[in-house]
């Protein structure tokens, strides 16, 4: 039994979803900090328009988010991964080579193609089929690449602009992301545990009860009529999107903010270590994560941790402790905020429900948090720090904000919260 789940395909699978993760958020998610800094500095651009352009990237890439789930049932996941992998690609050259502030708008719709077709719902439909029991710590590793995107390409894109300037950087990244997506997409993603014969889980075919338990879990759940209209829905959504609201308009302008205090290299270091709490928590959570745990309830502490990160931030000042201390603590919820909503959509509804919902949610918080960049822009002016002079204690709104956000999560996620049936495992998938 223990031989045959080590060699269980769905292994390799998640290790080609994490590989497809690094790439996806190192370029997509935690680039367009690094690139705001740099074409600020370096070409003069405001940093509301360069902000407006990073919304905008986001906000594009949520249209596609919607329609995943059908070009995945049209034409396939790997194929739509490969197409992610060249949208991606040619977006960041277009960032790279913009030379009119005008022409960052004309590749943004491309980076957010790419980042919606590489990003959090596309990691779960590559993960999902392979895995019911395990997938928490399934996903947790795939997940983990996310992380590990901002673990690597934080520093890599400060040195690598440093050192070849960013055209030439972009195009090394381009070329990079292309290759590896494209040999891992007809290796791995472009297979199904039906076609080779296999059981999700690695679990022994002829094994009924266990398959008889997953193909009714959640047993009592309702079923998915009107989406916009159903609590467990609409509560996720909300609490999804208010996290990743006030993530992604803090990591957006972070790094700006910790120049001064760190320099340049050491800032993009501290962004890579954040992430690496992430990594952190996200396995901590993979591995203690039991199946009668209430799902719901873990988030809402997950972004209770992060407040206090952005409290700490706060009242740091130029304090170099209480800095790192607030970026780790603020990275221990980074990663868990994106990989919880599938987990707890697993045991919230009906297997056939699931990926309409993971698709549905990213949707509605991608659609919402790509504002993120441009109102903490917004807040970062009116603490009056338009420049790169700045420290954290000197935009004291984006971090009152960020915590008061954050709570406000907590709150939505509990607000779904339902009384575990009794006498059942209605929470085991």
């Amino acid at each position: 039994m223990t031989g045959m789940r080590n060699s269980f395909f769905g292994w390799r699978v998640v290790g080609a979803t994490f590989i497809v993760g690094v790439f996806a958020w190192g370029i997509n998610f935690y680039g367009p900090p690094i690139f705001l800094e740099i074409l600020h500095t370096s070409r003069g651009w405001p940093v509301p328009l360069v902000s407006a352009a990073i919304t905008t990237h986001f906000l594009l890439g949520a249209v596609v988010v919607a329609n995943l789930a059908t070009l995945h049932q049209r034409f396939g996941i790997a194929s739509i991964t490969r197409a992610g992998a060249l949208l991606t690609a040619v977006g960041v050259l277009g960032w790279a080579f913009a030379e009119e502030p005008w022409q960052l708008f004309l590749a943004t719709p491309i980076s957010g193609a790419g980042w919606a077709m590489t990003g959090g719902a596309a990691l779960n439909a590559m993960v999902a089929p392979w895995f019911h029991r395990r997938r928490p710590a399934a996903l947790s590793m795939a997940f983990n690449g996310a992380s590990m995107g901002g673990v690597i390409f934080s520093p890599l894109w400060v040195t690598l602009i440093a050192t070849f300037g960013f055209p030439t950087a972009a195009i090394l990244v381009a070329v990079s992301v292309v290759a590896v997506l494209w040999l891992l997409a007809g290796s791995y993603i472009d297979r199904s545990p039906a076609e080779m014969g296999l059981v999700p889980d690695g679990d022994i075919a002829d094994w009924p009860p266990l398959s008889a338990k997953r193909a009714q879990a959640p047993a009592d759940a309702a079923p998915l009529a009107r989406a916009w209209q159903d609590r467990r829905t609409m509560t996720l959504a909300t609490a999804a999107t208010l996290a990743l609201f006030a993530q992604i308009g803090l990591v957006t302008h972070l790094f700006s903010l910790l120049v001064p205090i760190l320099g340049t290299a050491a800032a993009g270091a501290t962004m890579g270590a954040a992430t690496g709490c992430a990594i952190l928590g996200r396995t901590l959570l993979g591995m203690v994560l039991g199946p009668t745990a209430d799902r719901r309830l873990v988030a809402a502490a997950n972004v209770s941790v992060q407040a206090v990160g952005s409290i700490v931030l706060l009242s740091a000042g130029s304090s170099l402790p209480m800095v790192l201390l607030g970026c780790a603590l603020f990275g221990l919820g980074l990663g868990n905020v994106t990989s919880l909503p599938p987990l707890i959509a697993q045991t919230e509804f009906r297997p056939a429900d699931v990926a309409r919902v993971v698709a549905l949610v990213t949707a509605i918080s991608q659609a919402g948090y790509a504002f993120a960049p441009a109102a903490f822009g917004l807040l970062r002016s009116l603490s009056g720090t338009m420049g790169f002079t700045s420290s954290p204690d000197s935009a004291p709104l984006l971090f009152v904000a960020a915590a008061i956000i954050q709570l406000a999560a907590a709150g939505a996620a509990l607000l779904g919260r339902r009384p575990a049936p009794k006498g059942k495992a209605a929470l085991i998938a």
